[in-house]
Formats: structure tokens, sequence, C-alpha cells
């Protein structure tokens, strides 16, 4: 059996048969988004980082086959001086659904805070507002504490 290769800048990593990738929003949050964007060291180089946009969903790289796939992407503008996000691809958007859920880190790396929000977000074919939904979902995550403690480090309070 063939294992799978994920190559980031060039670089390949071999992952074993069967290795299947299904972090916690926790471990997505505090392991991955915070490492990413404070450049610590990530787990594992297996999160592509492509601009959301530029694809629409069934176009998006990776293996179509699995139900679940993750991507590193920017944010992105709408407008020059504006705070909104453009969430607009070649032939739909994506349209923010429900309320965002708090994603809580254990109380043994930050005190029991909040670490991030994930917001959930469905495509819809065509122009706002008048698209057509579709069955896909994303689901965006942000950070929300702007602590620097190293990812993979728990913090000891002295009593």
């Amino acid at each position: 059996m063939e294992k799978i290769k994920f190559v980031k800048n060039g670089v390949s990593n071999k992952l074993p048969p069967g290795f299947r990738f299904q972090p916690t929003d926790e471990e997505l949050v505090f392991q991955y988004l915070k490492c990413k964007t404070f450049s610590y060291q990530l787990p594992a180089s297996i999160i592509p980082e492509i601009n959301i946009c530029k694809y629409d969903p069934w176009d998006l790289p990776g293996n179509h086959g699995e139900p679940d796939m993750y991507f590193f992407s920017a944010k992105e503008a709408k407008y020059r001086n504006g705070n909104r996000m453009n969430r607009s691809t070649n032939s739909g958007y994506w349209k923010a659904t429900g309320s965002d859920k708090k994603v809580s880190v254990s109380s043994s790396i930050s005190n029991g805070g909040i670490a991030g929000i994930r917001k959930s977000l469905v495509f819809y074919r065509g122009k706002s507002p008048n698209g057509t939904r579709t069955h896909w979902i994303m689901h965006e995550y942000r950070l929300v504490s702007v602590e620097t403690t190293p990812c993979n480090q728990e913090r000891h309070s002295s009593n």
C-alpha cells in the first residue's frame, strides 16, 4: 500500500497508510491556527494554505473522497478600508448561518478561557441575495485570545 504524500514548500511529508486527520475544534484553534498565526512549529504540516475564495467548493484542491478538508486561508477584505470579509467565489458566495460557537481551551492550558470562535457558512450559487443554497458547509475558525504562549506548552500558575 502506498503512503500518502503531503507537500508543503516543496518538501514532501509521508504519512502511514490509514492515517486519518480528525482534529477537535480545540486542536484546530490552539495547536494549528494559533501556531500558524504566531509562526510556531505546527504538529504536522498537512494543512495547505490557499485562498479559499479563489475556488468554488467542488474545485478545492485535495482528496474529494474525504468528508472533511482543512485549509489555512488569509482573510481578504471585501472593501479596501472596510471590515467586511470577501467570501465570494466565481459562481457563488459563502453565507454565515446560525450563531458563532465559542471554542474553549481546557483548563490545564489556558485557565478555561475562550481561545477562538467557529463560524458556520453555507455555500450559495449565484449572486446575493438571490443565490440558491447548496449542500456545501464550511466552518471558519478565528482566534479570540492574543496570548502568545507557545502552542504546545502548558501554562503553570504559581500559587
